[in-house]
């Protein structure tokens, strides 16, 4: 094969999602023992914050008495991981955000008072450990009033669902195409992008994604 060939395959073949037939759901068992072993250093007087990094930053879906802009070293956030329902199909995935190992990345930490967290975690566990590709993890979150330990869901690489973030232009076509549950993957792209823009919180990378994305729709 020819250089330029080379170049052309890598181009234009598009990461490919793992059969459906490998995701399966975890029980509302299963989520409620995860999100106890999740919380079992929490005392239960103690506020607790929650790190947002896509679409929590714009829809947390549950109350909060504060949140501020915070840094999290370590991670960064990339669009690795698979959506067959929310954000896609089984035939036609999109992608959705994921906190994957390296870098940083600038997000929102929400602080949940004592008295709501255990009204308010369940239903996070169901919206965020539906199937287990995330890793509940207790991470420093630096913010402007000091630091914090905040609960934020990473990236389980060895979930069938993770896909190495694509190059941008391989994203874009991914996304394009996907539509689920929720709605279209380009809605929720762009709705994560416009939040952090009106936080002022600059992500280079899904910057020109977005920027890409509202030329192929005309937006």
């Amino acid at each position: 094969m020819s250089m330029l060939e080379t170049r052309l395959t890598d181009r234009y073949a598009l990461p490919v999602a793992p059969d459906a037939s490998q995701m399966r759901y975890l029980t509302e068992q299963e989520r409620e023992i995860s999100m106890k072993q999740a919380i079992s250093h929490w005392q239960g007087d103690q506020d607790i914050w929650v790190y947002g990094y896509g679409s929590l930053i714009w829809n947390p879906e549950f109350e909060y008495a504060e949140k501020r802009i915070g840094t999290l070293r370590g991670h960064h956030r990339a669009l690795c991981l698979w959506s067959r329902v929310n954000r896609g199909t089984p035939q036609e995935p999109g992608l959705v955000f994921g906190l994957d190992r390296g870098g940083s990345c600038r997000g929102m930490a929400f602080r949940i008072q004592a008295r709501d967290v255990l009204d308010m975690l369940p239903n996070l566990w169901r919206r965020e450990m539906s199937t287990g590709a995330y890793l509940p993890r207790w991470l420093r979150c630096d913010t402007e009033h000091g630091h914090v330990k905040a609960l934020a869901f990473v990236i389980d690489r060895t979930s069938p669902g993770y896909v190495k973030e694509p190059p941008c232009d391989h994203a874009i076509e991914i996304i394009h195409r996907a539509s689920g549950s929720y709605g279209p993957c380009v809605d929720y792209v762009l709705q994560t992008h416009q939040a952090l823009s009106a936080a002022g919180i600059h992500d280079a990378r899904l910057h020109q994604i977005a920027q890409q994305l509202r030329t192929r729709t005309g937006g």
